[in-house]
């Protein structure tokens, strides 16, 4: 069972890294920019409402019938893990923390779509044809 718990907190970790560099990995993927931006909106609706993250929970069960008590059992591993996905802050640093990774994912997203609209003015539908005339 301390495998599976490390599992889930490595899974958590890895949506983690996800939703705070995602918009740095998406550029020219639309999928994963769709992907990412529901990642934003999970994580928002998560942090701001009072339903608690399934994978929360998941690892919550999982420490349950492993029988370790959270930051004092299960090895170096899964109290590391669990130190960096829940870190020991008050509750406006970390709020803080998500409005300020909220901004810079939507302000590279921003960006984004602006240069693609400056762009687009730029360069007619069709792109530019070489050896005609405009």
């Amino acid at each position: 069972m301390i495998t599976a718990v490390t599992l889930v907190l490595l899974a958590h970790l890895a949506w983690i890294v996800l939703v705070i560099f995602g918009a740095l990995l998406t550029r020219g993927r639309p999928f994963w920019t769709a992907a990412h931006i529901l990642a934003l909106v999970w994580g928002i609706v998560v942090e701001a409402g009072p339903w608690p993250c399934p994978l929360t929970l998941i690892e919550e069960h999982f420490e349950m019938k492993a029988g370790v008590v959270a930051a004092s059992g299960g090895g170096f591993l899964l109290h590391l893990l669990d130190r960096v996905i829940y870190p020991n802050l008050p509750a406006w640093a970390i709020t803080l923390a998500g409005v300020s990774v909220c901004a810079f994912n939507l302000g590279i997203y921003s960006w984004r779509f602006w240069s693609y609209r400056r762009l687009a003015r730029v360069v007619p539908r069709g792109g530019i044809r070489i050896g005609e005339d405009a």
